[in-house]
């Protein structure tokens, strides 16, 4: 898997340590010291991002904020948009949003994709409307879904454009390069 990824937060545990955040798989150990950093970590508020991608049947975009987890419960992510190429097809995009519970014991797993008419080729404002047990998602401003739960922490916004090789490898040389591009991100508190 290659990922190309912009985050507003950074905490991971000393090197050779098992504490870090979002581990994708069970036997993941830190491999370089990083410093801890907290720029954007909102708690609460309006949240949405303005972008446009280029994906394939190998590739994905996605905006999504995790828990800061700097204790392993407070790890929830509110997935806001993730759009993989192979679930685009003749102008629809199955759009994943939704929350992950991952180690948060207060939250259920509750994601699900949306099918949406668009081009993800165009500018388009994924957002969510994040409130004390409340999560309400919109795509250029209509309501697509909304949930009756949410992390009650501080989150890091995560934007990534991800390729994944071993996915359709007879289609590697047709596939267009993935491309993220973002034209604005905004954060808003609650009034």
């Amino acid at each position: 898997m290659r990922v190309s990824c912009v985050q507003t937060g950074s905490y991971a545990g000393l090197v050779g340590s098992t504490v870090g955040q979002q581990p994708f798989a069970g036997d993941l150990t830190v491999a370089e010291e990083q410093p801890t950093f907290w720029g954007c970590t909102p708690h609460f508020g309006s949240l949405a991002v303005t972008m446009r991608g280029t994906v394939g049947p190998r590739s994905m975009i996605a905006f999504w904020l995790s828990g800061i987890e700097d204790a392993p419960e407070r790890s929830g992510e509110i997935c806001v948009a993730e759009i993989f190429g192979d679930a685009v097809v003749d102008g629809v995009a199955q759009v994943g949003l939704g929350v992950h519970r991952f180690r948060d014991p207060d939250l259920t797993e509750e994601f699900a994709t949306e099918p949406l008419r668009l081009d993800v080729g165009e500018d388009h404002t994924y957002a969510v409307d994040w409130r004390p047990d409340s999560l309400v998602f919109s795509v250029d401003g209509l309501i697509v879904r909304e949930l009756q739960q949410a992390p009650d922490y501080p989150v890091q916004l995560m934007l990534g454009v991800f390729e994944f090789p071993h996915r359709h490898p007879d289609r590697a040389a047709a596939e267009p390069r993935p491309e993220l591009v973002i034209s604005s991100v905004r954060v808003m508190p609650l009034p």
